[in-house]
């Protein structure tokens, strides 16, 4: 009979075991997406991005044909990593573009956490290749987006019948912080949650300012 330690399990995201990859959020994808209001889009994905700049995980923020068709990348996001290269390619699929690859290489990451537009291609293309070439793939369904909920769901379909693992925005930074008693991170998270996680942050506001509370305690 197996006995249960209080140990997480390998399966959960940690800090440093990952690498966020950023794909195509740009406005020409936007203009198109259905299965997401914008607004929201880019609150999950600003959430996400916060998340790993506060847990100092390696960020790869990357743009397809922006200067000719398809604008830059959503303002919020390079603000989030100031002067960190955005990696433009000609490419759909990410994992073929060379520049890409070597900056995945070069974190040396073999697990990989990705959002971006569109769910069906961009995204699609990379968890598919790094999943062919042994990484585990992790997708934040809900910072991600299609041209219809039709493309969207069986985008994601394909993805986890290759391997990949859905998980949404809120659930990538609460399984970073994981444990309220990580002090060094606790205002971080909960910083993060107020601003992006919508009625759940309300609640953080509403629970601090009227009655000091803090998750941290028993």
């Amino acid at each position: 009979m197996n006995k249960a330690t209080a140990v997480a399990g390998t399966s959960l995201l940690s800090p440093t075991d990952h690498a966020l990859v950023l794909i195509d959020f740009q406005s020409q994808m936007a203009f198109a997406t259905h299965t997401i209001d914008i607004s929201a889009l880019r609150n999950n994905a600003a959430l996400i991005a916060k998340g790993a700049a506060g847990f100092n995980v390696p960020v790869v923020l990357t743009t397809v044909a922006e200067k000719s068709f398809s604008g830059p990348m959503f303002p919020e996001l390079p603000a989030i990593f100031p002067g960190q290269t955005v990696f433009d390619r000609t490419s759909m699929n990410t994992w073929e573009d060379q520049p890409v690859i070597d900056e995945i290489n070069r974190i040396g990451k073999r697990r990989l956490v990705l959002a971006g537009l569109w769910t069906s291609v961009c995204i699609v293309g990379p968890a598919l290749s790094a999943i062919d070439q042994g990484f585990e793939v992790y997708v934040v369904t809900d910072a991600c987006g299609d041209v219809s909920v039709e493309a969207h769901e069986r985008a994601v379909t394909r993805m986890v019948q290759a391997g990949a693992v859905p998980i949404t925005a809120v659930q990538y930074l609460l399984e970073l912080q994981r444990d309220w008693a990580r002090g060094a991170t606790y205002d971080l998270t909960t910083g993060i949650a107020r601003d992006h996680a919508g009625g759940y942050g309300i609640g953080i506001q509403y629970a601090k300012t009227m009655f000091g509370a803090q998750e941290g305690g028993h």
